[in-house]
């Protein structure tokens, strides 16, 4: 069986490339991506150079018997047209080349962020409708490559499957998930649980994750098995601030989340951290999801809670942690982070 990966280098293809090289069924697997490692060996895989936004995809994905599609784009913040052409347009062209190059499978990175508000008191499966948070970027994009994969599934004969995760940890990531959401202006010793006098309380400010490497597993049964449609994937337990401060031993304090949002706003806006406030919106509006059909139809099982992936990221972003691709570098961002000031953090990609 040969697989093809978009956006292979990340959080969360490092971790799908190891879980299929560990399959028998599993024979060739090509990593794609806009910047291909130097120094990164993994059983099965070879690399290849390819941005889907302008790269002819179909000859690369001739003989493929699936594809799984993870590029996205979450900076540059402030150029949503840039973000989009990577996201959307990105997306349509991967889905067009591999109907062209008649590949069977295609399984495509949702996320919990295409969802519409919902619940946090319950847990919703996954009919619940799938229009995103207006106010996020990242939730409109998820949304309309939905809208994509529908019209996809509709006139064509190719396995469609999507994976909806809630947020995705681990220690490789840490450098990069900080360089994305948090900017360079925190420093690394700041991150332990003594320095963190108290977690905001924010009404509705609930959310699920999962470590990559059991999101890696869940891709892997993906693509080896006859399932179709949607999958909602995290861990136990849910996470709110009653758990992160118990996780951190910090006092709870509440705070409106309108507040929250506020800051967020002005300090993007200012230049100063990369997340715009439509992060927020979307933490506190999508609901929360049941993971049961994964669990029944894919045999899937997290093997670490999500408090232990949470716990991993903390403890990567103290001591710098990366991976030895170019996204997850820990270098990435140049000496003294000066590459990343460089961007206007997050007007800009950085090119390497």
């Amino acid at each position: 069986m040969k697989v093809v990966v978009t956006g292979a280098t990340g959080n969360v293809g490092t971790s799908v490339l190891a879980a299929l090289g560990r399959d028998p069924q599993v024979t060739e697997i090509v990593g794609l991506a806009r910047r291909v490692p130097d120094s990164l060996s993994l059983p099965k895989v070879h690399w290849d150079q390819a941005d889907v936004t302008v790269t002819p995809l179909a000859p690369l994905f001739e003989g493929a018997d699936a594809v799984v599609h993870l590029a996205w784009a979450i900076q540059p913040s402030h150029d949503e047209p840039a973000m989009e052409r990577v996201n959307v347009l990105g997306s349509q062209r991967v889905f067009g080349a591999a109907a062209q190059a008649g590949v069977g499978a295609l399984v495509y990175a949702s996320s919990v962020g295409t969802y519409s508000p919902g619940p946090k008191d319950e847990q919703v499966d996954e009919s619940w409708p799938t229009e995103g948070i207006p106010t996020s970027g990242y939730s409109r994009h998820k949304a309309r490559v939905e809208r994509l994969l529908d019209d996809l599934s509709a006139g064509s004969r190719m396995r469609v499957v999507r994976l909806r995760p809630g947020l995705i940890f681990k220690a490789e990531a840490a450098s990069e998930i900080r360089r994305f959401f948090l900017g360079p202006l925190l420093p690394n010793l700041l991150v332990r649980p003594r320095l963190i006098p108290f977690v905001p309380d924010v009404a509705g400010l609930r959310f699920q994750a999962v470590h990559a490497d059991d999101v890696g597993e869940a891709y892997r049964r993906a693509v080896v098995d006859q399932v179709e449609g949607a999958f909602n994937i995290a861990a136990e337990p849910t996470i709110g601030p009653p758990e992160l401060a118990s996780h951190l031993h910090a006092r709870r304090l509440p705070v409106p989340a309108v507040a929250v949002r506020t800051a967020a706003s002005l300090s993007w806006r200012a230049h100063l951290q990369p997340a715009d406030a439509g992060w927020i919106d979307l933490a506190v509006g999508v609901p929360l999801m049941d993971t049961g059909r994964a669990r029944r139809e894919l045999g899937w099982e997290p093997k670490k809670t999500s408090l232990e992936a949470l716990a991993e990221l903390l403890g990567g972003l103290r001591h710098g942690s990366g991976g030895k691709t170019p996204p997850l570098d820990p270098k990435a961002g140049g000496p003294l982070r000066l590459g990343e000031l460089a961007t206007g953090i997050g007007s800009r990609n950085r090119s390497r």
